[in-house]
């Protein structure tokens, strides 16, 4: 089997209707992990649901995803990430040529079209503390650090990221299989920078393939305010990951 794609619900029924009739084509198989009651009511015959006894967090519930499929490839993929005809099989085209690629991400972008920052530098902490306070609107707003966001870069061709936003992801299972799988630790963000960097620190390439793309409707709860329960879990999210890898505290 080649592409395993699996899909993590919390309460997204309604998306998971629009999202699977698009997606299903493109795999071999197609797990809904649904991590609270009825969020996988509705989906596809063809499609298994794995219904969670108590919720959990999203990198756990991926993990279940990952042990419960046997694809050469793990596709994660957000409810409201909707795939453009062809865009699993050019993210998986970009992945046979080159051995060591181990994540490979798409174009996103906004539901009117537009362009979605998903490749990333990795963070400083410089950088967290403006993007994360109200230090951004000093510096312009959001998606004011032009380095961070890669903002003057629009490839047309797969080029490599540092880490890539983990609304819909193809993942090489051997490389799963090497870091243990996502970090089920994190609380709801940064679970993807800590993927990407895991992998990068154990020899893996990153790619973002413009060829591939998928129309993502992000909420960008923490780009939009400063004080929720959301900036809480990025904060410790952030904690975790510096925890972690204290070598990041040197990049100011």
């Amino acid at each position: 089997m080649k592409v395993s794609a699996v899909v993590v619900s919390h309460g997204h029924a309604e998306e998971l209707g629009r999202m699977l009739p698009v997606l299903l084509p493109q795999v071999d198989e197609l797990l809904v992990v649904a991590n609270t009651p009825g969020s996988g009511a509705g989906v596809p015959d063809d499609v298994r649901v794995l219904e969670n006894p108590r919720p959990l967090p999203l990198a756990a519930n991926v993990n279940l995803g990952i042990a419960a499929t046997s694809g050469e490839w793990v596709l994660s993929a957000n409810p409201d990430a909707l795939p453009a005809p062809g865009a699993v099989a050019a993210l998986v085209e970009t992945a046979d040529a080159r051995p060591r690629a181990g994540i490979l991400g798409p174009e996103l972008r906004w539901p009117d079209g537009t362009w979605q920052p998903s490749r990333r530098r990795f963070p400083t902490v410089g950088g967290t503390l403006v993007r994360r306070t109200p230090l951004r609107k000093l510096r312009g707003g959001a998606y004011a650090q032009r380095e961070h966001y890669l903002l003057d870069e629009r490839p047309a061709e797969p080029v490599q990221a540092d880490w890539l936003l983990g609304a819909f992801l193809l993942q090489r299972r051997a490389m799963l299989d090497e870091l243990g799988g996502w970090d089920a630790g994190y609380r709801h963000y940064c679970e993807d920078i800590d993927l990407c960097y895991r992998a990068a620190r154990a020899g893996w390439e990153r790619w973002y393939v413009p060829a591939a793309v998928v129309t993502h409707d992000y909420a960008a709860v923490i780009d939009k305010r400063f004080l929720s329960r959301h900036t809480l879990w990025h904060a410790r999210g952030m904690a975790r990951f510096v925890r972690k890898h204290p070598e990041r505290l040197l990049a100011l």
